[in-house]
């Protein structure tokens, strides 16, 4: 299975383990995409940058959209979504209406915002 990882938060503030975590999965800017397969060692990795990234599986049709774009190196740039990340925005997790951590399914309809 393949996930979508997004990066909504910034750098400011960042432990040096948070940066190598950063770096080690291509996601250095703020609304960064990663595709990428789903294996034990990146939950680990997830669940330290949680407060910073959104995840979930991602379908073949969002997959084959971002594949449109012009992409550098796997990491896609994309643009703020276009009704924003939620009503309590990007400080608060996803299951308490704000932005962060795992989206599941609605990654794709956050994807196809910013596209």
């Amino acid at each position: 299975m393949k996930l979508a990882i997004v990066r909504i938060r910034g750098s400011f503030h960042l432990s040096a383990a948070m940066k190598s975590a950063f770096a080690h999965m291509k996601l250095n800017t703020k609304n960064s995409c990663v595709i990428v397969d789903d294996t034990p060692s990146l939950r680990g990795v997830l669940t330290k940058v949680k407060d910073y990234v959104t995840w979930g599986p991602v379908d073949e049709e969002t997959v084959k959209a971002l594949e449109r774009r012009k992409s550098k190196d796997s990491v896609y740039r994309l643009h703020p979504p276009k009704k924003g990340y939620g009503k309590k925005g990007i400080k608060v997790s996803f299951s308490a209406g704000g932005a962060l951590g795992n989206r599941g399914a609605k990654i794709n309809e956050l994807l196809k915002q910013m596209i």
